[in-house]
């Protein structure tokens, strides 16, 4: 964006942090409009008034401190799960869909103030400043997004230091210090680690990182079993208690960092092309995606299961790379909740140093037929010799070519 098209008032999403606190002034200092800060609680575990203190000692009149873990987990995260959501085989996405959320926070809170424009902290090399803008121009077609990494010479932790002293910024003695040797990112649904230390891929990381799982050495030496009852696709229920979305994941959280679940270290492509290294903690999320693919096993018909799993990875794509208010996400969203009408029921899983297994399910929407299942007398329930015409059928064109004889 152009210096010279100044907006008149910008929404930040402030975290309180070194790199954010220097981007409000930065942006006072260059733009010379007011800067309304946004904050967002999406189970990231850390206080936030701090933050709003923050902002009002560098002169900020207008701070939005938001509660949105219920709507994270609600409208973002369980759709997700729905869709059995994995990226390149193994990561469930707890970066990815937090950003639409927060994205669509901040366009909310523009409108609310009559701001023209939105800025954040997310560097030109990584994915989540593709993800915030598209989310922006998605529901805010003609905002102006700031973004000061792409602009401005502050280069280095140095250099960012120097401009903080010179403008008064309060820097945490740690930040001076050199800080963690990598980057953090938390929610409700999971830690990420990267950068730093981390960008050697063959560089294994002290077990001191780890923040919500105790390693699978140290996890308890007896296995626990956690039932998780499902309505819809979605867990309303863990251990025979009725919870909140939040609730739900909160919960899982606690069960599977207990016993050292949900751990990756994972070398990933980005969407503006890069390899990228990290390593992620996702307890609660691990035990979901288990739970919800034994949940349809027994509910879902065989050829709807089929497709689910052959349009998944495009979906989880979508979500990574940013599209979640895309028509396309939108409109498959609508294919995966339509197949959810009758994935109800209980499962119940065993969770054991850094292992999920699943040892039941039950639902009245089963499609599960013992009597055509069992390797027992039948009764006449299905008749084996139908199977032969069956197989014949099917190795049809595997004959004519064998007798042609193609290999």
């Amino acid at each position: 964006m152009s210096k010279m098209s100044k907006p008149k008032k910008v929404v930040l999403a402030y975290s309180g942090g070194l790199d954010t606190s220097v981007i409000l002034k930065w942006l006072q200092e260059t733009y010379g409009c007011e800067v309304i800060t946004f904050t967002a609680d999406i189970g990231q575990g850390e206080e936030l008034e701090p933050a709003r203190r923050k902002a009002k000692k560098m002169g900020i009149k207008r701070i939005f401190v938001e509660d949105l873990r219920e709507e994270f987990v609600r409208d973002f995260v369980f759709p997700m799960f729905r869709a059995n959501a994995v990226y390149e085989g193994e990561y469930l996405l707890g970066t990815s869909i937090a950003r639409p959320l927060i994205a669509k926070a901040l366009v909310d809170t523009a409108r609310k103030v009559g701001a023209d424009a939105i800025s954040h902290g997310a560097t030109g090399k990584g994915n989540d400043q593709v993800r915030f803008e598209l989310t922006a121009y998605a529901l805010m077609p003609d905002v102006k997004i700031i973004a000061p990494w792409r602009e401005w010479d502050l280069t280095s932790r140095a250099s960012m230091l120097e401009y903080a002293d010179r403008h008064g910024i309060p820097v945490d003695f740690k930040k001076r210090k050199g800080g963690a040797p990598y980057s953090m990112d938390a929610n409700l649904l999971h830690i990420s680690y990267e950068s730093g230390i981390l960008e050697d891929p063959d560089f294994e990381p002290d077990e001191s990182m780890w923040r919500i799982t105790v390693s699978p050495e140290k996890a308890p030496n007896k296995a626990e079993h956690v039932e998780l009852d499902y309505k819809r696709g979605d867990i309303v229920a863990v251990n025979g208690r009725k919870m909140t979305p939040a609730e739900v994941l909160t919960e899982l959280n606690r069960l599977g960092g207990k016993h050292g679940v949900g751990r990756l270290d994972l070398v990933e492509n980005r969407y503006v092309g890069m390899k990228s290294r990290g390593c992620y903690e996702t307890p609660g999320g691990t035990i979901m995606l288990k739970a919800h693919r034994a949940m349809e096993s027994i509910t879902l018909d065989r050829e709807v299961l089929a497709l689910k799993d052959d349009l998944m990875p495009r979906y989880a794509r979508m979500v990574y790379n940013g599209y979640w208010f895309s028509p396309e996400r939108k409109l498959l969203q609508g294919l995966i909740d339509a197949s959810q009408e009758h994935v109800n029921g209980r499962v119940r899983v065993k969770l054991y140093k850094g292992t999920v297994l699943t040892t039941g399910r039950k639902s009245k929407d089963s499609l599960f037929d013992q009597a055509m299942a069992t390797m027992e007398d039948d009764r006449g329930a299905y008749n084996q010799a139908d199977a032969g015409g069956f197989i014949k059928l099917n190795a049809l064109r595997l004959r004519i070519a064998a007798k042609r004889g193609r290999k």
